[in-house]
């Protein structure tokens, strides 16, 4: 059997006599993307941060392809592409030198066949014209799509993705998760966290949710639908329930008690 490319054994995080991760553990094989949900303040990003190298553990170990993050960092983040939901990009740098600094971060050598591949995701992102202009120059959206192509023309056999459409346009969107799906399907390994559910439904082969630190609950749509009382279909409801949150149906009920008897006025 092969060994899966993520592998997260009893992992956590404390601060003080918070414990803001306890004992996650999971695995992600090549070729599978990972949804990781959760409410705000579960987790999550503590968690991705982890897997990215930017946080220790206080408890546990994350093997990226065969690489034990703690012992072997630098193999390990080799990797590793990390999209975060908020990038920091060095805005006195255009966006073609940008690619450039992070490929020699990456690579002894090889950087011209890297910077080719990376045209075509310039090119896929409508960035083409503004890859001679600062950074500083960007628009939220246009610095998403410049950290996706310097992620994606690495190749990497692993990417953590957190919230990966924010502050995209509609095409931009699409393209992203076509883009998931192609690299997926040529054995990259994706841990995708996002709060769209449709975007989760769509994509994940798997699903993971985490609460108050733990993971929960795990499996495929099909799994998760046998895990809800209701049998409801759609993963939005099931996240609903699974994750406690029944005081919304009330909610939901006298909003739309309130908005039909406006309706028949």
């Amino acid at each position: 059997m092969t060994a899966p490319l993520l592998e997260i054994n009893n992992l956590s995080k404390r601060f003080g006599s918070f414990t803001a991760v306890d004992s996650v553990s999971l695995t992600v094989a090549a070729g599978e993307i990972y949804g990781f949900l959760g409410p705000n303040g579960a987790g999550k990003t503590t968690t991705i941060k982890m897997l990215a190298g930017l946080l220790l553990p206080s408890g546990g170990s994350v093997t990226i392809d065969g690489q034990d993050l703690n012992r072997s960092p630098q193999e390990a983040k080799k990797k590793t592409g990390y999209i975060p939901d908020r990038p920091f990009l060095y805005e006195k740098l255009t966006g073609d030198e940008y690619l450039r600094f992070i490929a020699s971060l990456y690579l002894q050598s090889g950087t011209e066949k890297v910077l080719t591949e990376a045209e075509k995701y310039l090119e896929l992102f409508d960035l083409t014209a503004w890859q001679h202009h600062l950074i500083e120059g960007y628009s939220h959206g246009m610095r998403q799509k410049l950290i996706m192509a310097s992620i994606f023309m690495l190749n990497q056999p692993l990417i953590i993705v957190d919230e990966p459409m924010v502050g995209l346009d509609p095409k931009s969107a699409r393209i992203v998760k076509e883009l998931f799906k192609s690299l997926a399907a040529r054995g990259t390994a994706i841990f995708l966290s996002t709060h769209s559910m449709e975007i989760a439904e769509e994509l994940c082969d798997r699903i993971g949710i985490i609460q108050h630190g733990r993971l929960t609950t795990t499996g495929s749509m099909e799994e998760l639908r046998l895990q809800a009382a209701t049998g409801t279909k759609n993963l939005e409801d099931i996240f609903l329930e699974l994750t406690g949150a029944y005081e919304l149906q009330g909610i939901i009920r006298a909003l739309r008690q309130d908005t039909e008897d406006h309706g028949s006025r």
